[in-house]
């Protein structure tokens, strides 16, 4: 009897001893800094707020569909204050067409250092043939870093208009869209060779472009640079833009709109419009450009309106302008038609306050072009120091031209037929004054 309950004793210190050792041993292992963290979503999960695409599964060898780590790193850090996703240096990450949308916490960050590429034509899907990276109903949030986003167009460019614009290849594809967003930055990224747009903004506010680049082909159909649509407070400067379209495109709906020192080659140039297509209402005030270098471009700074629209164009600056061998460096076109024939309408999107001061360089083709409506005249159009030569013999003998366009032109002047603006503003009949007053 004695020994059995030795026995019993000794197999409860034993018993004791074993617990004790492996409580001890659990605690040790969760107090341990060890290199293997907790499951999280089927990867790993980043300590603190860096959120590495590499963390969720992404391959990085840009072959291999890596959209899923994307957003699955999306997802994780939108839930967490001053986050940021890294797409990190040395690797080129293939993406599908996604969408990244809030609301997130504040102050997110996506930390572009390595490539983000495109499909090519073939890979994208009818349906997803309107932007690439689509990022919608964000606030505070900042995209940056050293490396790009690569559209991979050349394979829609070789479509022709014809084919581009069929229902089976149908294309309206941005590479970067933000839609009802607000204070939202883009910096020191590359933007490049765009199937169609580069960067557009939608419906958004107080938005912030500095130090990027975007680079296409001149050649490149349609790729304009920066498109705003719907958006109000903005500041693009210290950027380089080459595209085969415009360098910034200024929609309806855009107001307090702020473009400095900006390299536009090659392009189309710096474009208000085309607006009122299709009969409808377009409304653009207050837009300010200066210090913009254009070279080897359409036009120089231009405004552009489809006959038959109605709203208002008024109270824009295009102030030192440096053109070189741009085709026809000051431009308002009230006829705009990329059709072989438009019909003649008498309504038409009314323009006024306009000041050009300090536009110089050389054209290839014509001068000025000025080209206003009939039936609602450009009015308060300001010529001042404007000094541009004919690139070339051949263009010498063109006259600037201005049609129905009233205002003032102050000197220097050259050449002498820019001197061509009528003096005294023509009264505008009750006809045309609601188009103006519906802005």
């Amino acid at each position: 009897m004695m020994k059995t309950r030795s026995c019993d004793f000794l197999l409860l210190v034993v018993l004791w001893l074993v617990i004790s050792s492996s409580q001890g041993w659990l605690a040790g292992s969760q107090n341990s800094s060890g290199p293997s963290p907790a499951p999280y979503h089927g990867f790993f999960k980043p300590h603190g707020i860096i959120f590495s695409i590499l963390d969720f599964g992404a391959k990085g060898g840009g072959v291999l569909d890596d959209s899923k780590a994307l957003l699955a790193a999306w997802k994780a850090a939108c839930i967490v204050p001053e986050a940021t996703i890294e797409i990190p240096a040395m690797f080129n990450f293939l993406i599908k067409p996604v969408t990244l949308q809030g609301p997130c916490k504040s102050d997110l960050v996506l930390k572009i250092d390595g490539t983000l590429l495109a499909p090519t034509s073939t890979a994208w899907s009818i349906s997803a043939r309107h932007q690439w990276l689509n990022l919608k109903w964000l606030s505070s949030f900042t995209i940056q870093g050293s490396g790009s986003l690569n559209g991979q167009g050349s394979s829609w460019w070789s479509h022709s208009e014809k084919t581009m614009v069929s229902d089976s290849l149908k294309i309206n594809i941005k590479i970067l869209r933000f839609y009802q967003s607000c204070d939202v930055v883009v910096r020191d990224i590359q933007i490049i060779n765009s199937p169609l747009c580069h960067l557009k903004f939608d419906d958004s506010r107080r938005v912030k472009v500095m130090n990027i680049t975007i680079s296409t082909p001149q050649a490149s159909p349609n790729t304009d640079g920066i498109h705003l649509q719907n958006t109000t407070d903005v500041e693009i400067k210290n950027s380089n833009i080459g595209c085969g379209d415009d360098c910034v495109s200024i929609q309806t709906g855009c107001s307090n709109i702020h473009l400095h020192h900006l390299e536009c080659s090659p392009s189309h140039g710096i474009s208000i419009g085309g607006l009122g297509k299709g009969n409808s209402l377009a409304c653009v005030s207050n837009v300010y450009a200066n210090s913009i270098n254009i070279q080897n471009a359409l036009s120089g700074v231009r405004i552009k309106t489809w006959q038959g629209g109605f709203g208002s164009v008024k109270n824009v600056t295009f102030s030192k302008i440096q053109v070189s061998d741009v085709q026809i460096p000051i431009v308002i076109d009230q006829y705009y038609c990329h059709k072989k024939s438009c019909k003649n309408k008498t309504d038409a999107v009314a323009i006024s306050d306009i000041l050009y001061e300090g536009v110089v360089g050389n054209y290839t083709y014509q001068p000025m072009r000025l080209a206003c409506s009939d039936n609602v005249p450009c009015t308060g159009v300001n010529l001042i120091d404007i000094q541009l030569s004919p690139a070339s013999v051949e263009s010498d003998h063109r006259q600037a031209l201005c049609w129905n366009s009233y205002g003032k032109a102050l000197a220097p002047l050259k050449p002498s037929s820019i001197k061509c603006l009528q003096k005294n503003d023509r009264q505008l009949s009750p006809f045309t004054k609601p188009h103006i007053y519906l802005c």
